[in-house]
């Protein structure tokens, strides 16, 4: 099992290359239009002007110095939105790697089921927690659907990141439990005895990738969709 990592860049370099041309085209089409429209209208009042009052060489770099000013502004936003739209479209292409692998993510569900070939076999999908520090002494609780704990692990001190976890199926006194959906809960404290934050984490099978207006969501069947930046774990 790994850690998510950032895949390095490959052939979007052309994709973000001609998504800064098209932008940097749009900027000059702009400037154009927004320097014909300045020296329109500074011709007209240079034509209009008072000749007993007349424009001093201040005035008129100082409208020089804005209109620069508005092309710079003009220019830097279109390059941002260019760079962000290009950033989605290489994360959705990036992330169409992790179609078929399994992912922990921020959930609380465990699925048991028997094993066709074998029913005293029981086969539970794995969970993990995130714990955000160092903790001396962190335990996960299995619950049954009715809210019942099933099952107590203790797992002793842990360092600050993601742990991935396996339930072997069976309940405190050692007899398998029945078919179906559980829940888990983790508790950590530290060595005074404080409660430490923790996560729990659910896994999932990434089935697809797709790109809606809210950033990159990754399909996980029965678990839901998720957003790209909650995965915590690729296994």
């Amino acid at each position: 099992m790994t850690t998510i990592t950032n895949p390095a860049p490959s052939s979007t370099d052309s994709s973000t290359s001609a998504a800064l041309a098209t932008a940097n085209a749009s900027t000059q089409n702009l400037m154009s239009d927004t320097q014909n429209q300045f020296l329109n209208l500074l011709v007209t009042q240079l034509r209009n002007q008072d000749p007993m009052n007349p424009m001093d060489n201040a005035q008129v770099t100082s409208q020089i110095a804005q209109l620069s000013t508005v092309n710079g502004i003009n220019q830097l936003n279109n390059t941002l939105l260019a760079l962000s739209g290009q950033m989605d479209v290489s994360q959705s292409m990036q992330a169409a790697n992790l179609i078929g692998k399994s992912v922990l993510v921020p959930g609380s569900k465990v699925s048991l089921g028997s094993d066709p070939t074998d029913p005293t076999i029981k086969n539970a999908t794995p969970f993990g927690v995130d714990i955000l520090s160092p903790a001396t002494h962190v335990t996960a609780t299995i619950l049954d659907a009715s809210g019942k704990a099933v099952r107590q692990v203790d797992l002793g001190a842990q360092p600050a990141g993601v742990l991935s976890l396996q339930w072997d199926g069976k309940a405190d006194g050692g007899a398998s439990a029945p078919d179906g959906a559980y829940t888990v809960q983790v508790t950590a404290t530290d060595a005074t005895a404080a409660p430490v934050s923790v996560q729990v984490l659910t896994s999932g099978i990434v089935g697809s990738v797709s790109h809606a207006s809210n950033g990159v969501r990754l399909d996980l069947g029965l678990a839901g969709t998720v957003a790209l930046s909650d995965v915590r774990k690729i296994m």
